[in-house]
């Protein structure tokens, strides 16, 4: 197998590459920067024989693509403007698909927040209910799906929109374990927050299952998540009791989550510091349920997701452990 992979020094994309190189397979890895990519590499223990880096602009690709299949994975998290998310998220988005050869299967990645929070008074989200957005990100991630309906149809482009993502090689979860040897421990709102989750290696599972029925998933979303679900107090526990740590939870209101936000995009070393905690990303934080319901993807391709929350959070707890992050 010849993989084309976006996003190869992120989160999902550098599972991506463990993976495919367990596999045998070959990687082609679209990059800014090739030392970077070298250096993950390295990190992971990867021959890098078996990928080769791209230039990111597109159009300085061969032509036509020595690959027999795209997992577009790469996008921008924290951004502080729509058109800032749009750059990446939709239009250089078009730009890889434009290059992938005509009927090649692809997998792309979007998210739950271009669905929005689960409706109020439904259990779970599903892709019968409508999408409703309430961040540029999401937003982004929204116009990225339709642009593909619009400019693809008929090729087989599966489209899975993930919750939250946990598991080794995170760099988003790492505050949240440093936060965990405190023993106060700060909880955003003061009620409780519902969420979804998939594990990184159950995500590349659906990745795998969705490329083969490409053709049949093209034309909507599909969310993909374990059927486990839990709290914000839970996962904070979950955490604290991987490290054998013991504490109190500080309710944060949201006014107060809504200030540091706007002191957060005021001052730019605290960007750095804080990325996921901007004025647009905060709104997510203030929703209560991010609960979705996979099951239209688990009929369609057999896949299901067995990695519990438990073991998703033991295995970021040890790479951050190995990379003495923690």
């Amino acid at each position: 197998m010849r993989l084309l992979l976006t996003g190869a020094t992120g989160f999902v994309g550098r599972n991506a590459i463990v993976r495919a190189a367990a596999k045998g397979w070959s990687v082609l890895a679209p990059v800014r920067d090739p030392v970077r990519l070298a250096r993950v590499l390295a990190a992971d223990g990867i021959d890098a024989s078996h990928v080769r880096p791209l230039p990111a602009d597109p159009s300085l690709w061969p032509s036509p693509l020595p690959a027999d299949a795209a997992w577009h994975c790469a996008g921008v998290l924290f951004e502080r403007t729509l058109p800032a998310y749009l750059r990446t998220n939709l239009h250089w988005t078009l730009s890889v698909l434009k290059k992938v050869p005509k009927g090649m299967p692809a997998v792309v990645l979007s998210s739950l927040s271009a669905g929005g929070p689960t409706p109020e008074g439904r259990i779970a989200r599903s892709e019968t209910d409508g999408d409703d957005p309430i961040t540029f990100y999401g937003e982004s991630k929204l116009r990225m799906e339709r642009a593909i309906a619009r400019g693809f149809g008929g090729s087989p482009i599966a489209i899975l929109r993930p919750p939250m993502i946990l598991g080794a090689r995170d760099s988003a979860a790492l505050q949240l374990f440093k936060m965990a040897r405190s023993p106060l421990r700060a909880k955003p709102g003061l009620r409780e927050k519902w969420f979804s989750f998939v594990a990184v290696e159950d995500l590349l599972d659906a990745c795998g299952a969705a490329l083969e029925q490409a053709k049949d998933l093209a034309g909507r979303a599909h969310y993909v998540a374990s059927p486990q679900i839990f709290t914000d107090r839970v996962l904070i526990r979950t955490v604290s009791s991987s490290m054998g740590k013991r504490g109190f939870n500080l309710p944060l209101p949201n006014p107060l989550l809504g200030a540091l936000s706007a002191v957060v995009d005021a001052v730019p070393p605290l960007r750095n510091q804080l990325p996921s905690l901007t004025r647009d990303r905060a709104r997510e934080i203030f929703a209560d349920r991010w609960v979705v319901d996979a099951s239209a993807l688990e009929e369609a391709t057999g896949w299901k997701a067995r990695t519990t929350l438990a073991t998703a959070i033991v295995a970021a707890r040890d790479y951050y452990t190995a990379q003495k992050l923690i």
